[in-house]
């Protein structure tokens, strides 16, 4: 095999059906490798440390460095199993551990202002509201919203078909403000196949300008808190679990592979839980601690209204 890394991305792109965006990040990834240890068939596990070692050097955190020897273990595991190479030396290398980091979401009051848009305007509202509304009600990537046809929405059922990573397949349930928001946009169209969302020229919607979209009905809202699609996504599983979705749920809701990956989000409900114990419960800090310490006989003080949930409108949005 003369280019061993050009076989692998053929085969990412025709046998894993692997996203034009992660054949790049792999092509750069595993040519950046190649550059480093000269002969990939011939290197070694101190080979694959020393690139470690550079990229650590370059400033890399943890994260990126563990998703480029992902990358190279990838590759050696195709190598190995097309006999160009014996074993993987990529396998002797411990992955760096990143620092674990809660996902960013937002409160429902936030997350209403965003998608209602209310300080967006001009000709293209309609679709601007629609992409916000189905990032919200569904938890879609960015770039399975930008590939959605409309031949993959049933408006009737309020479900859309979606292809995600893998090519994998999945039904995605959506509620009534989302549906209301693509009658206005879609209308009457006389199209039952192309892209749901199009730009001005009526060519199909960009990544880019989802996330331009996003931007824009931050600012209206006045939002200050950095605020990306995946936000959206973020914060479409998280309202769904505070409100008491059930977590395999949500990963198929979500498209994940692996449980693992949805559970990242029980951290932010633990994180959650302990805010609210620490303002509710009389002995959670100094102050309440305090406040126990009041004359006999003394009237105990009202018990304090319960803390609106954080998904007070996730359930009207996703599942109404």
């Amino acid at each position: 095999m003369k280019e061993p890394v050009t076989a692998f991305l053929r085969h990412l792109e025709v046998e894993k059906h692997a996203s034009p965006h992660t054949i790049r990040a792999y092509r750069g990834d595993l040519q950046h490798f190649a550059r480093s240890v000269g002969v990939v068939g011939t290197a070694t596990g101190r080979d694959v440390r020393a690139w470690l070692a550079s990229l650590h050097a370059r400033g890399l955190d943890a994260v990126s460095v563990g998703r480029k020897l992902a990358a190279v273990r990838s590759l050696y595991r195709f190598l190995a199993r097309r006999g160009v190479v014996r074993r993987n030396p990529a396998r002797e290398v411990r992955a760096p551990r990143p620092a674990r980091k809660l996902v960013t979401f937002l409160p429902a009051d936030e997350a209403a202002a965003v998608v209602d848009a209310r300080g967006l305007a001009g000709a293209a509202r309609d679709r601007d509201v629609a992409v916000l509304e189905m990032l919200y009600a569904t938890g879609l990537r960015v770039s399975e919203l930008a590939g959605l046809d409309l031949d993959a929405l049933d408006r009737d059922a309020r479900t859309v078909r979606v292809l995600g990573k893998g090519s994998k397949e999945r039904m995605v349930p959506y509620g009534t403000p989302a549906a209301r928001a693509l009658d206005a946009y879609l209308g009457r169209r006389a199209a039952r196949s192309g892209p749901v969302f199009v730009n001005h020229r009526g060519g199909r919607l960009g990544v880019r300008s989802i996330h331009t979209i996003v931007r824009r009905a931050v600012r209206a809202a006045g939002v200050t808190r950095r605020v990306s699609p995946h936000t959206l996504r973020h914060t479409f599983a998280t309202h769904l679990l505070d409100h008491g979705a059930d977590l395999r749920m949500i990963q198929e809701l979500l498209g994940h592979s692996r449980l693992s990956t949805t559970q990242r989000y029980t951290h932010v409900s633990t994180a959650r839980l302990l805010q609210t114990y620490e303002a509710a419960h009389p002995r959670a800090s100094s102050k309440g601690a305090t406040s126990q310490a009041r004359p006999q006989g003394a009237t105990a003080p009202s018990e304090p209204p319960p803390e609106q949930d954080c998904a007070g409108n996730a359930g009207a949005r996703t599942a109404s």
